[in-house]
């Protein structure tokens, strides 16, 4: 009879204490290996890097939601709470997003028609600008810079040879499939985080301590709570925002909501980000001779920032991972160039640990960073 592997226990029952039977070279030996098989293990599943990193941070976001309903309902935490906390997230989360980038893909072959029309004919002035203050100026520099053909310069939007970024026919379709794909097992992911979520935290733990000792796991869990705050305040206050106001944008008949509602969204990540989208909406339905939609955008949003950014994103990010304005800036941007859209979150997420380090470092906040004082 074929001898059973060992059942598996969880994470430190066999943990050694004694001393280490290595010698220097197996261990350089063994610690090269390991990092060649976590580089092949990472290539392999590149292609389902992004949706194992929105998985994770969505699990972390969710996780004292999912502890409350686990206190609830203990049965439940094996199958019930992980697939309606999944469900949740697929209903008010990625199906939204798939509807958005919908809307975008259609609106943005609008935009590539209107520079390509701007290119070729010319800005039209609106009628308003003459009577602003200044107006004659304006009017002068519009005729001259904008109202020209080939106003926009050497704007190549559209690429070389009128290529569409946007794709079309098979190329597309194929965007669309591999997207939806990403989405699917992201939710897979997402399901299994919630259901073995103790497993996996108190493996990741075991392995910190290990690794960085006690010291380790204190700052690996303010780590935590600093991106539970920054995803938390960044990127779920700014989804609600982008989505209730593109409903408004859409509801008063602004051009291209869905756009508008994303570039809302990403921009109130930044202080008064959000400011600017909504004022451009107003504008926009303003100069369309709209003014009474264009009023109730611009009151409708003045509530909705204020009450955001006032109330709502204080409340879920917390003192300890509240940064400064350029702080949040230089994280937003640089997090998007380094990392994708993905970086909307790990930017500010980095940005927050960093600063909590130096605050211990420094010694304006507990933790096991403080050096001694003098």
């Amino acid at each position: 009879m074929a001898n059973r592997p060992d059942p598996i226990e969880s994470p430190g029952t066999f943990t050694r204490n004694a001393d280490d039977p290595w010698s220097p070279p197996q261990r350089r030996a063994g610690l090269l290996a390991l990092a060649v098989i976590a580089a092949l293990g990472l290539w392999t599943m590149r292609v389902f890097l992004p949706a194992i990193g929105w998985a994770i941070i969505l699990a972390i976001s969710l996780w004292p939601w999912r502890q409350r309903a686990v206190a609830l309902w203990p049965r439940g935490a094996d199958f019930t709470w992980p697939a309606l906390f999944t469900l949740t997230v697929a209903l008010f989360f990625v199906l939204p997003l798939v509807m958005v980038a919908h809307a975008i893909s259609i609106d943005g072959r609008f935009v590539l028609q209107w520079v390509a029309d701007v290119r070729a004919h010319g800005l039209a002035m609106p009628a308003f600008v003459p009577a602003l203050p200044g107006g004659g100026a304006i009017a002068g520099w519009w005729q001259t810079n904008l109202a020209t053909p080939n106003a926009l310069g050497n704007w190549h939007l559209t690429g070389e040879l009128g290529h569409n970024p946007f794709g079309n026919g098979p190329h597309l379709l194929g965007l669309v499939l591999h997207r939806f794909l990403v989405a699917v097992f992201l939710l897979l992911i997402l399901f299994f985080l919630l259901r073995d979520g103790d497993r996996v935290a108190n493996s990741l733990r075991v392995g910190c301590e290990r690794a960085f000792g006690a010291a380790g796991v204190n700052v690996a869990m303010q780590a935590l709570h600093a991106v539970r705050g920054s995803v938390n305040g960044l990127v779920v206050v700014g989804f609600g925002e982008g989505l209730l106001l593109g409903v408004v944008y859409a509801v008063c008949g602004a051009s291209h909501p869905a756009l508008l509602g994303v570039l809302t969204g990403l921009l109130s990540a930044v202080p008064f980000g959000a400011v600017l989208a909504a004022a451009a909406a107003a504008i926009s339905l303003a100069a369309a001779g709209h003014m009474i939609a264009a009023a109730v955008v611009a009151v409708f949003s003045a509530v909705v920032i204020f009450v955001a950014d006032h109330f709502v994103r204080p409340v879920m990010i917390g003192d300890a991972t509240r940064l400064p304005f350029l702080l949040v800036l230089l994280g937003i941007l640089g997090g998007i160039e380094a990392w994708g859209l993905i970086g909307l979150v790990v930017g500010p997420a980095l940005v927050a640990v960093l600063m909590l380090l130096w605050r211990e470092w420094v010694g304006s906040q507990k933790g096991p960073l403080n050096p001694p004082s003098a």
